[in-house]
């Protein structure tokens, strides 16, 4: 059986469909952009392998008659080739309106608080049946599960990227620090001695954690802050800040989507930008679906620009 399936190319199905259309072997030739010689030689080819002549030169003399046997034939050969164009055209076309499939971001809490308010109405605006899954990464495995389609793309700084990934820049971001409106100690700008002075809420992804990079920052001029609270999600600094005298420094563009509850107020210390990529493996590059999503996150990526 499965000699006989490795017989039958695509080529002797559409010469098929063709002289049944026709019924004329100068006109399904040109219908398909070859040689009468050529498709005579694939009627042969059918002949043989259907058992059957299937077509029979016209007593007129003009055309052949389809034999019953083809003629029996038409309907499933119709379906088959209807499938054959489905199963070709499943990877090249991806349509958001219909589909159902379920895309996996791999992204930590910063990029994914700073994308997600602007992305998700994004993909529901032209993808209402399409779900997405927000998930940690697993860094030293962001190749593999990238490769072995357990993630679709993975966003992260440079360094977090791996060899062979593509990558595109989504954003360049810089730092600001808020505080509760009404806050004790006004609106005006933050000195040094200020910030260094109030209590921080610092964000530890990892957990638990009382320093990081502003503390650094502050180590290299000869100054320390106190950190009395420490989470580990976003989503609680807006929270917390809103019921307190704490003080804390985050993205801007994080910041800037909770501005009628709170002062944002420009960092009084230099604080490197951070740079935000989206990494995907180039076996997705051509899947249509996928590049519809890569297309959506950049440009979310692009319309929450301050």
């Amino acid at each position: 059986m499965n000699h006989f399936l490795a017989e039958f190319d695509v080529g002797l199905l559409l010469t098929f469909d063709a002289l049944l259309k026709d019924k004329n072997v100068t006109h399904a030739a040109t219908r398909l952009n070859i040689t009468q010689s050529a498709l005579s030689a694939r009627l042969m080819r059918l002949r043989q392998l259907l058992g059957d002549p299937l077509f029979i030169p016209s007593t007129s003399g003009r055309g052949m008659v389809a034999s019953p046997h083809a003629l029996a034939l038409q309907p499933e050969l119709a379906r088959l080739l209807e499938q054959l164009n489905d199963f070709i055209g499943t990877a090249r076309v991806f349509e958001p309106a219909t589909s159902k499939r379920v895309f996996r971001i791999a992204a930590t809490d910063n990029p994914v608080s700073i994308l997600a308010p602007d992305l998700i109405p994004l993909v529901k605006s032209e993808a209402p049946g399409v779900k997405v899954a927000f998930t940690m990464p697993n860094k030293a495995r962001i190749a593999e599960d990238l490769e072995q389609g357990e993630i679709d793309v993975f966003i992260g700084v440079a360094e977090d990227g791996a060899q062979g990934l593509i990558a595109r820049k989504l954003f360049q971001e810089d730092f600001v620090t808020a505080q509760r409106r009404g806050h004790p100690r006004g609106s005006g700008p933050l000195t040094l001695d200020a910030f260094c002075a109030l209590d921080h809420l610092l964000i530890s992804t990892s957990g638990g954690h009382f320093t990081g990079m502003i503390d650094n920052a502050l180590a290299d001029l000869g100054r320390a802050r106190h950190v009395s609270v420490s989470v580990q999600s976003y989503a609680l600094a807006p929270l917390i800040l809103g019921s307190t005298d704490l003080i804390c420094t985050l993205p801007r563009r994080f910041l800037q989507r909770f501005d009628e509850v709170l002062d944002i107020i420009e960092a009084p210390l230099e604080l490197a930008p951070f740079e935000m990529n989206l990494f995907w493996h180039p076996r997705m590059s051509a899947d249509a679906a996928h590049a519809w999503l890569r297309k959506q996150v950049l440009q979310s990526a692009r319309s929450g620009r301050g």
